[in-house]
């Protein structure tokens, strides 16, 4: 979105007839430009990372990808601007921009289902209500949401990213449709997790 930064970064990949700076929307040329380049049936295929900032990524971008069943997908999943800007202790008071900005995230409002439980406890004063689930309920019903909304066969479990006070900021998600990425991410991200 920069043009300031997009230029910095043409000048480093300067005389690369491959690399193609676009400076704009990621989510527009993605969907209108990009992927649907990308087919199974010509024989492309493509690795795709998506690093939004925040909630800033549209969910058709990573159904699009998984039902092209040519591309594999690595996804820095933000649940820290997810806690912060949507999923809230109390949910009515979570700000409309950021509910709105995690419906476009997830795709529709499913993730509430994985955001929040009844409670079958009530407080002092009130009925029993919704209570706010723990990060990993909502990584692992993402998970499942990759596999089978977006259709990728393989989504490994994703590897927490930490920040220096070993708070977790973001989960780096892999999907595939092929066994042997699924096996080598695994691989890889055994030997993060516990370092």
């Amino acid at each position: 979105m920069d043009t300031h930064k997009a230029k910095h970064l043409a000048t480093l990949c300067h005389g690369r007839a491959d690399v193609d700076v676009i400076t704009g929307d990621a989510t527009s040329y993605l969907l209108e430009k990009l992927l649907p380049t990308i087919q199974y049936e010509k024989y492309n295929r493509a690795l795709c990372l998506l690093d939004p900032y925040g909630l800033h990524l549209d969910w058709d971008v990573m159904s699009k990808a998984g039902q092209s069943r040519a591309i594999d997908l690595f996804l820095n999943f933000p649940v820290m601007d997810m806690n912060r800007n949507a999923i809230w202790h109390n949910p009515e008071n979570a700000p409309k921009d950021g509910i709105e900005r995690m419906n476009r995230f997830w795709g529709d409002e499913s993730w509430r289902r994985a955001a929040y439980a009844e409670s079958d406890q009530g407080n002092l004063f009130s009925a029993p209500g919704l209570v706010k689930q723990n990060n990993a309920a909502i990584v692992q019903a993402f998970q499942e949401r990759l596999r089978k909304v977006a259709g990728f066969e393989f989504v490994p479990d994703p590897l927490p990213m930490r920040n220096s006070n070993n708070a977790v900021v973001y989960y780096l998600f892999f999907a595939s449709q092929k066994p042997v990425a699924k096996k080598i991410i695994e691989d890889i991200f055994r030997k993060h997790r516990h370092a």
